[in-house]
């Protein structure tokens, strides 16, 4: 597997976290891959052969070529039918919110195509474009374009929501939202409203979010450390916490983690965060 991220322009930077490509060139031989939630929405552009997105055990759809996937709140399955070759970008947890008019939380555990939230023609334009670029930095060219004129139509997002996840994200998901908002207290209804609209799930569901982002890379990068220890620095109540939570948005425990190849895809991506 070849997993690359880019960097946004300076214009983007606010609500682009970072543009990503992945090549796999047998993608065939590979077997599922359990994709675990991260708290991002992302416009996915498939430029190899197709991939199967699975709605059971065995039954499966094949994902859009262009696509939103929005915030997911279970793991779920994909698995390429051929060579994999895909460009996305993956915006901040509030950052997509301000190029579409659709309330994110519709967008929640599924994969939407682009034509369902924006005009057919500049869509078609764009995928076309995007499959006749000849390199990423242009791909990334004409999506900024694209993301450029649309931003500038769109209101700026509300900057409790910002504030409260730039706080999430600075404490790893430790800090609970009584404790990020204890100088105003009375906001926290509004921010649950606003939370739903612009970032789709609730501000304590992408607090585990992020919690469990930092304990998946403590369990890549710090192989030598006990559950316990994890457990401990992620700050979950104890080990059965860190545990219940790990399955919650993965559906293995730790242990199975590191030797699960269903995991392959997830774990490239967390050891290069």
């Amino acid at each position: 597997m070849n997993y690359e991220t880019f960097s946004p322009h300076p214009d983007l930077e606010a609500v682009v976290k970072c543009y990503w490509t992945l090549e796999v060139p047998n993608g065939s031989q590979a077997p599922k891959q359990r994709i675990v939630p991260d708290g991002c929405i992302e416009m996915c552009f498939i430029l190899g052969d197709d991939i199967k997105r699975f709605t059971s055990e065995m039954a499966y759809v094949l994902q859009p070529r262009a696509m939103v996937i929005g915030q997911i709140t279970t793991p779920y399955y994909v698995q390429p039918t051929g060579y994999v070759n895909s460009f996305a970008i993956r915006f901040y947890p509030y950052g997509f919110a301000n190029f579409i008019r659709t309330p994110i939380q519709e967008l929640a555990d599924k994969d939407t195509p682009l034509h369902a939230l924006f005009d057919e023609v500049s869509i078609g334009s764009l995928e076309q474009d995007i499959i006749e670029a000849t390199s990423t930095n242009g791909r990334i060219e004409i999506v900024e374009r694209f993301l450029k004129n649309r931003l500038n139509e769109s209101a700026v997002v509300d900057q409790i929501v910002k504030s409260t996840i730039d706080a999430l994200y600075k404490t790893k998901g430790k800090a609970s939202i009584g404790t990020i908002l204890k100088e105003e207290p009375h906001k926290r209804r509004n921010l649950e409203r606003n939370f739903s609209r612009l970032v789709g799930i609730s501000p304590k569901q992408l607090g585990k979010i992020i919690r469990l982002q930092a304990a998946l890379q403590s369990l890549l990068n710090k192989k030598n450390e006990t559950l316990t220890q994890i457990a401990y620095e992620s700050e979950y109540y104890d080990q059965a916490h860190f545990i219940k939570d790990f399955k919650e948005f993965t559906g293995i425990n730790p242990k199975e983690y590191l030797n699960d190849e269903q995991m392959m895809l997830s774990s490239l991506i967390y050891s290069e965060s």
